[in-house]
C-alpha cells in the first residue's frame, strides 16, 4: 500500500474515533442531565408530599356543626330580638343566676370612642364561654346591633362538652351608647401536637393589663382561678369573670332548640340565659346612664342597684 494511502485510511480512522468520542460524550452528557432531572423530580415530590402531610396535620382553626344561611338567620333573629316584656318576666332569672358581677374599686376607666367600653375575653373551646356569649348576645343587643355572627361549639373534650354557642369572632357591633371589645383568645379545636387550643386572637397589652389586674383576687377567690374566663370588663366600673349559670342546662341542645326556648320564660333555659342578661344590662346600664330606656327597664335598674 502507498504512503497516500496509508494517510487516507489513518485519517478516515482517526475520524471514526473522533465521532465515536463525541457520540460518547454526547451519551454521557445526555445521561448527567437525565440524573439531573430525576434528581429533581424526586426532590420536588419529597417537598410536595411534606407541604400535603403539614396541610393535613395542620389543626383547624375552629369547628361547628352549627346552622348556615336562613336557619342560622333565624337563630340569630331569636336570640337578638328577646321581648323587652319576656326579659322583664324573667327577672332575676328565679335563682338559675349564680354569678357575681362585681364593683370594681378604683377601676380602671375603658371608653372607646367617647363611649364607655365593654371588654369580653373568653374562647371558643371554653364551656362557660358558650353559655356566657348566649347572655351576652341578649342583653348587647338592646343596646346595638350585632352582624356576622356565626356558631361553634365548645371543646368535645371538656366538661360540659360540645355546648352551641356563638362566636365572636369575625362578628361586628355597633351601638350609639357603648363599645364592645371581644377577644376570642383560642379556637375549639385541640392541636394534637401540642395538646393546646391554638391561638385565635391575641390580647393588646392593655386587654392583658387589665384581665391580670382585675381576674385575680380579690376578684376571684383565690390564686389559683386567676386568669379565669369569661372575663368582662365593664368600663371599669363592674367585672363578671367566669361562669353566670349552669351551662349544663344547654348540654345536648342545638342552636334552634336554645333560641326558640328563649321566647318561654318559664323555661329553664330562658330563666339561665335571660336572667344573666338581665345582671349584664343592669351591669351595661350603669355604664350609660341609664341609657336606652328600652333597655333600662325598672326591671333592669332594680337589678342595677344590687350590683
Amino acid at each position: 500500500m502507498g504512503k497516500a494511502s496509508r494517510t487516507k485510511v489513518d485519517a478516515t480512522r482517526r475520524e471514526k474515533i473522533a465521532a465515536q468520542r463525541a457520540a460518547e460524550r454526547r451519551a454521557e452528557q445526555r445521561r448527567r442531565i437525565l440524573i439531573a432531572s430525576g434528581s429533581i423530580i424526586v426532590v420536588i415530590a419529597v417537598v410536595v408530599a411534606f407541604i400535603v402531610i403539614k396541610a393535613n396535620n395542620k389543626p383547624a382553626t375552629s369547628s361547628s356543626n352549627g346552622p348556615t344561611g336562613p336557619a342560622l338567620a333565624s337563630v340569630v333573629s331569636k336570640v337578638t330580638n328577646v321581648p323587652a316584656s319576656t326579659l322583664d318576666k324573667i327577672g332575676d332569672g328565679g335563682g338559675a343566676f349564680s354569678g357575681k358581677i362585681q364593683s370594681v374599686n378604683g377601676g380602671t376607666p375603658l371608653t372607646s370612642g367617647g363611649k364607655p367600653e365593654v371588654l369580653y375575653m373568653g374562647a371558643e373551646y371554653c364551656p362557660y364561654c358558650a353559655a356566657e356569649r348566649w347572655s351576652m348576645i341578649v342583653a348587647l343587643s338592646r343596646f346595638g346591633t350585632f352582624s356576622g355572627l356565626s356558631t361553634v361549639h365548645s371543646s368535645t373534650t371538656d366538661t360540659p362538652s360540645n355546648i352551641s354557642t356563638f362566636t365572636f369572632h369575625g362578628s361586628s357591633y355597633t351601638s350609639k351608647y357603648l363599645t364592645f371589645t371581644p377577644v376570642e383568645m383560642q379556637t375549639n379545636v385541640l392541636d394534637p401536637t401540642t395538646n393546646n387550643y391554638p391561638v385565635l386572637e391575641k390580647p393588646t397589652s392593655a386587654q392583658q393589663a387589665l384581665l391580670t389586674k382585675y381576674d385575680a383576687p380579690p376578684y376571684v377567690s383565690s390564686a389559683a382561678d386567676a386568669g379565669a374566663i369569661p372575663f368582662i370588663y365593664f368600663g371599669g366600673k363592674n367585672v363578671s369573670i367566669g361562669a353566670s349559670y349552669d351551662a349544663t342546662v344547654l348540654s345536648g341542645k342545638s342552636w334552634s332548640q336554645i333560641a326558640s326556648a328563649l321566647s318561654d320564660p318559664n323555661s329553664a333555659i330562658a330563666k339561665a340565659i335571660g336572667g344573666t342578661a338581665n345582671y349584664l344590662t343592669a351591669a351595661i346600664c350603669k355604664m350609660t346612664g341609664n341609657q336606652p330606656a328600652s333597655a333600662c327597664t325598672s326591671t333592669v335598674q332594680s337589678l342595677e342597684k344590687g350590683l
